[in-house]
């Protein structure tokens, strides 16, 4: 028979185990952030056209028609409001051999979301995009706005949603800039790897009027168009990718890999320099390595003065190279570039 410390240990193990499925629904994992791309790390001269799909169809099917014209294949983030209101319109993206994403059911800023919020608009989305196309958005993923944080990237990968899709050239079309405008901005900030942001509606006019000028002067300039998922296969050549950790600021990883902050900066079209993400992937560009500079990895016990020593340096020479605010302040694993 059963003792009462017996039934009482039962009875909280029991319990226990209810609050748990409470808080852990059954099937319910952890999964990795969404990968966030703004472009991609490669030599090769490709490059993806994107457009969003909001609430109006717009222009989509004059821009179907010159993509048709013209043999490109590209990739559109469908609202789930485009494709409850436009079935026709996002059936035909896919019936076209165009890839589709999920842009969210009613283009709300995902950063004042909850968790449940953010998975029932990337659900609610899925839903009407599958049931319009017959085809998942899975697995890319574009914030509206492109308003994201580490919640968001977390929220969105627990949706299984593997990669959030930015951009590196804003054609800032929906504001009604003219055909022209659009047109060069693409051409002249045309790198390899590069991912262009344009709309189908919302005052995009001058769209379609730029698109076939725009691809006849990325082609003649040697650029593939590409979709986004051929974009990420292209393999890495010229440049290096690094995604990054918790901790990692612009300046650190900027020092492993000798190059400038500035430079990083320009090579992933970042605005606010303080402002990157554990599972952010950066494009590390291309560097020259120098023989003037040695770089040198901190370890346990070092101080400034231990290292200039070791090198025949100056503590100050250091400090300069590495931009370091507090000479007392260096940690086990930094990356100091020794200046000769």
């Amino acid at each position: 028979m059963m003792t009462s410390a017996r039934k009482l240990s039962a009875a909280m193990v029991t319990l226990l185990a209810l609050l748990l499925g409470l808080l852990l629904p059954m099937g319910a994992s952890a999964a990795s952030p969404s990968v966030l791309v703004s472009r991609v790390a490669t030599s090769s001269k490709v490059m993806a056209l994107t457009f969003d799909f909001g609430s109006d169809a717009g222009n989509v099917s004059r821009i179907l028609q010159i993509l048709a014209d013209q043999g490109v294949k590209s990739t559109f983030f469908a609202t789930g409001q485009a494709a409850t209101n436009y079935p026709d319109a996002v059936r035909s993206v896919v019936a076209q051999g165009h890839e589709i994403g999920n842009h969210s059911y009613s283009h709300p800023y995902f950063t004042v979301l909850t968790s449940a919020q953010m998975a029932d608009e990337l659900s609610r989305a899925a839903t009407a995009i599958r049931t319009a196309t017959g085809q998942a958005p899975k697995p890319w993923f574009r914030p509206p706005y492109g308003d994201y944080n580490a919640t968001v990237l977390q929220a969105v990968g627990n949706a299984g949603y593997g990669h959030t899709i930015m951009w590196s050239i804003d054609t800032a079309d929906w504001q009604g800039v003219s055909s022209t405008a659009i047109r060069d901005k693409v051409l002249a900030g045309a790198s390899p790897g590069a991912i262009v942001l344009m709309h189908v509606g919302g005052g995009a006019t001058g769209t379609p009027d730029a698109l076939p000028a725009m691809i006849t002067g990325l082609r003649a300039a040697g650029y593939q168009l590409v979709t986004v998922s051929q974009l990420l296969g292209a393999a890495p050549t010229g440049q290096t990718s690094y995604v990054v950790k918790p901790g990692d600021t612009l300046y650190k990883i900027a020092s492993l890999y000798g190059v400038t902050v500035s430079a990083i900066v320009t090579a992933n079209n970042i605005t606010n320099p303080n402002l990157i993400y554990p599972n952010q992937v950066l494009v590390i560009p291309a560097t020259t390595p120098s023989t003037s500079t040695v770089r040198y990895v901190v370890q346990a016990g070092d101080t400034l003065y231990k290292i200039a020593a070791r090198y025949g340096v100056t503590v100050s020479a250091i400090v300069t190279a590495n931009n370091i605010a507090n000479p007392n302040l260096i940690y086990p694993g930094q990356v100091l570039i020794i200046p000769k």
